[in-house]
């Protein structure tokens, strides 16, 4: 059945790839962000294993809500590795970190995040797509504020 949103298929299209890279992006984040609650250690372990478990907690809630929005646009939402992996700004992490520079790396993520986000909003606003933009400006709100959080873990 054809979907009559008042939004045109070609900007739905549009805004479906965009949220088809924010999806991979942020399921790139979440797994980065689960390996390391998995894989941290030193003196802040007990710190950063809840702060992460937090993060990626909220991570694995906001991939569903954007596949869903995807799905709601009438479009399919990329969900293997091989998609994330092509299409997220945010790339994979291998080996185990010191602590420190897992901050730092989250911080990497975080803010692609909210530049995938940013990047995509101008189109949503042209077009009216609210819904879009009110996960986008969630996004983005909530990716800064880790980012500012975890910056701060940083500071001597």
């Amino acid at each position: 059945m054809e979907i009559n949103i008042g939004i045109k298929e070609a900007d739905r299209k549009e805004i479906a790839n965009g949220l088809g890279k924010l999806l991979a992006t942020t399921y790139s984040l979440y797994l980065t962000t689960h390996a390391f609650h998995w894989n941290v250690q030193g003196p802040m372990f007990n710190t950063l294993h809840l702060m992460f478990e937090t993060q990626y907690t909220e991570l694995a809630l906001a991939v569903d809500q954007i596949a869903e929005r995807i799905r709601s646009l009438g479009f399919p939402a990329p969900g293997t590795y091989s998609e994330f992996g092509s299409l997220s700004e945010f790339k994979e992490v291998r080996g185990v970190p010191k602590a420190e520079n897992m901050i730092r790396i989250l911080v990497e993520g975080q803010e692609a995040v909210v530049r995938v986000s940013r990047e995509l909003f101008p189109l949503v606003d042209k077009v009216g797509d609210e819904p879009t933009a009110d996960i986008l400006t969630q996004r983005m709100q909530i990716h800064e504020k880790t980012a500012w959080m975890l910056r701060s873990l940083l500071v001597i």
